[in-house]
This record gives structure tokens, sequence and C-alpha cells, in this order.
């Protein structure tokens, strides 16, 4: 029983609790902390994350909300120290658009090939091949 009760205890402890001054505030700290990814869970967010970076990251936020920081501005600070990764939304750059444009040049190209290909050589007639063979063995008998 005493354990359980201690158990209880440290969960409760390492809970994040905040407290917000007004509810727009509260409601940028939910947005921010479902838009940053966890660097060390890489599919979940910081909301969501048990990790100890996530609950830095909340922590983080909430400071930067709570000195009057914007949304834009907090979003910036977590790019420039841990990436564009951290961010559900990267930017678009080359790089990424390679991301997108490479499909579907493939698909392009395979189209391109296979249709370039069944038009290239149509299928001779069955008959006019069986002809031609017919007439060699012909030549051979004689």
């Amino acid at each position: 029983m005493i354990s359980a009760l201690a158990f209880a205890s440290t969960l409760y402890a390492a809970e994040d609790n905040f407290s917000f001054e007004t509810p727009e505030q509260r409601a940028a700290f939910l947005t921010l902390t479902a838009e940053l990814r966890c660097p060390m869970c890489q599919n979940q967010n910081i909301a969501d994350s048990d990790a100890m970076i996530a609950h830095d990251m909340r922590r983080k936020v909430y400071t930067l909300l709570k000195q009057g920081k914007t949304e834009a501005q907090v979003i910036d600070y977590m790019k420039t120290r841990y990436g564009d990764f951290v961010h559900y939304q990267p930017p678009v750059t080359i790089a990424t658009l390679w991301l997108w444009a490479v499909p579907v040049l493939f698909v392009f190209i395979a189209l391109l090939f296979i249709v370039r290909r069944k038009s290239a050589s149509p299928p001779e007639d069955m008959a006019a091949k069986l002809a031609k063979a017919d007439a060699m063995l012909e030549q051979d008998k004689e």
C-alpha cells in the first residue's frame, strides 16, 4: 500500500503542470506542443512523448510563451536549436522538392518506356512466319 502511494506520487511529480495567464497562451502552448516533433521519438509530438527531451522542450515552449514570444518565434527558436526536422511542416527547399519530383519523374519515364516498347515492334503475322518456315523446309528437301 505504501509503495503504491509512493509510486503514485512520483508519477504525479513527473507530470508537467503549467499555469497560464490567459486562455490564448494555453491554446498556443497546446498548438505548439502538437506541432513540434520529439527529436528522440521521431514519430511523436512533444505533447505525447515521455522522453526527457520532450519534457525539456515543453518547459522551453512554456518559458518562451511566458516571455511573450509568438508561436512563430517559438517555432523558429526550436528549429534553430533542433533543426527543421523538429517541425511537422518543414520548409520547401530544393532538397524537399526533389523528394516529391523524383517519384513523379520515375513514373513518367516508366510509362514513356512502356508505351514506346509496345509501339516500337509490332508483332509479325504468325501465318507469314509459318509460310516462311515451310519454304525453308522445302528448300532443304531438294
